[in-house]
């Protein structure tokens, strides 16, 4: 995501590179290259303008430490404007009631149906919530089957009456289900179409008005850059929604829509869809993403996915192997099924500060460890255990068995090898002090 924008904003920077300190003619030499920078990212030209006047304004006020460079300094200014016009707080959203009720509205086509079984997999997991999702789409039906299909998949129950075109009333009797069958997160997806009109517009209000929803969220595909924030202004004036859900943001590489639609409806963007697999959303964390913007990674939310599938019992078994030494290949195994359990990996990867930049033209998929694996089950339970028993013989044997090459083995070995160092590092003082870091990364300057 962000990938042209990224490019872009690092070139402008170096327009100050080799200046010992900041002017007004560098400084206006390189917000000249930001402001191409945000057009070309399908920000509206008076947002980038505004944008760029406040960050000279603030870049001129400025005194430059002995520590910090003039671009260093820029890249700074740069990153608060930006999480400022992006947020500039994370905000949560309101799940308080008996049920919570959460209407989803937006455009067909823009992802409603989607998110909204990603949005009750989000908080069955990861909120220890009972949702139920709600058909209320009345005039597709292709959005009733595949709502079913979804709910299906992440465990969610799915409230339908396909003989009631009826939307308003469908979303009442789904909440007295509700209430009748213990669910206290209601999630009502509704029709859409392909341009607003106005038999849509009235009828998501009076869904709105008959079940007075905490949250009625906007979902809009981000990559229509401009066109989604325009589509975002024409609902607030009629819906008034609580926040914004961006989906598809892992094919915009411009990114516009994130970057402007918090100021011109003035309500907060709640979650962004990164993917197709219904665990594929993220709660939108502006600083966060002004760090991936401008190729700082984004170490927080790394940690936070590693904290999701952290089971501490295990973690102590682990630590108490490494501790003896007897780190081994199942161990090794059990390591990469946790890693492949958060997510995309070229993702990670791009959350650690300098690797998205040099992975970027990379095709790093999700089978990134499929021969891994093979090598690993190619082996008996005697070589995992024992890796030092490994000799020739035994290594052309597991070459066949995986259908990798011998020295695909002879790397992993090696590779697996340096591994088990690394840990036993890790179990003393050098490892408690890294974990300790990472644990105290969300109170880093800026977050």
């Amino acid at each position: 995501m962000f990938e042209g924008l990224s490019e872009k904003l690092e070139r402008s920077f170096k327009v100050l590179k080799g200046h010992g300190h900041i002017s007004e003619v560098n400084v206006a030499e390189t917000l000249k290259e930001v402001r191409r920078a945000l057009l070309d990212a399908d920000v509206s030209y008076k947002i980038a303008k505004d944008f760029t006047e406040t960050v000279k304004e603030k870049a001129l006020g400025q005194k430059i430490l002995t520590s910090v460079s003039p671009g260093q300094l820029m890249v700074k200014v740069v990153h608060d404007e930006l999480a400022q016009l992006m947020g500039p707080e994370s905000v949560d959203i309101n799940t308080k009631g008996s049920p919570a009720i959460i209407l989803i509205a937006g455009l067909q086509g823009s992802g409603k149906t989607t998110f909204s079984a990603k949005l009750a997999n989000f908080l069955k997991n990861k909120r220890s919530r009972n949702p139920i999702l709600v058909a209320g789409d009345v005039y597709r039906p292709a959005a009733i089957n595949q709502l079913k299909v979804l709910g299906e998949q992440v465990g969610v129950k799915v409230y339908t009456e396909e003989e009631n075109k009826n939307p308003v009333q469908i979303a009442k009797n789904a909440i007295n289900h509700a209430k009748e069958f213990g669910h206290n997160i209601v999630i009502i997806d509704t029709a859409g179409r392909l341009a607003i009109d106005a038999q849509m517009m009235d009828e998501i209000s009076a869904i709105k008005q008959a079940v007075n929803p905490q949250e009625t969220l906007f979902v809009v595909d981000s990559m229509t850059g401009q066109d989604a924030v325009n589509t975002a202004k024409a609902f607030n004036d009629r819906l008034d929604y609580e926040g914004v859900v961006l989906t598809k943001l892992d094919g915009d590489t411009r990114g516009g829509a994130a970057l402007t639609i918090k100021s011109v409806v003035n309500k907060p963007i709640k979650f962004v869809g990164i993917g197709e697999k219904m665990d594929a959303i993220d709660q939108f964390h502006p600083s966060r993403m002004a760090d991936r913007i401008l190729g700082m990674g984004d170490i927080v939310s790394l940690v936070e996915k590693a904290q999701e599938q952290f089971d501490a019992e295990e973690a102590r078994k682990l630590q108490r192997k490494i501790a003896k030494n007897q780190f081994n290949f199942d161990d090794f195994l059990n390591q990469i099924k946790q890693i492949k359990k958060m997510g995309n990996v070229k993702d990670l990867m791009g959350m650690i500060p300098g690797v998205g930049k040099a992975i970027k033209n990379m095709d790093i998929d999700d089978d990134a460890f499929k021969g891994i694996e093979a090598i690993i089950h190619s082996m008996t339970p005697e070589e995992r255990d024992n890796p030092k028993v490994l000799n020739g013989s035994r290594r052309r044997r597991i070459a066949m068995g995986s259908g990798t090459d011998i020295q695909e083995v002879n790397q992993l070995i090696k590779q697996f090898g340096e591994t088990q160092k690394m840990m036993k590092m890790m179990s003393g003082g050098k490892g408690k002090n890294l974990m300790r870091a990472l644990s105290n990364s969300k109170n880093m300057p800026g977050r």
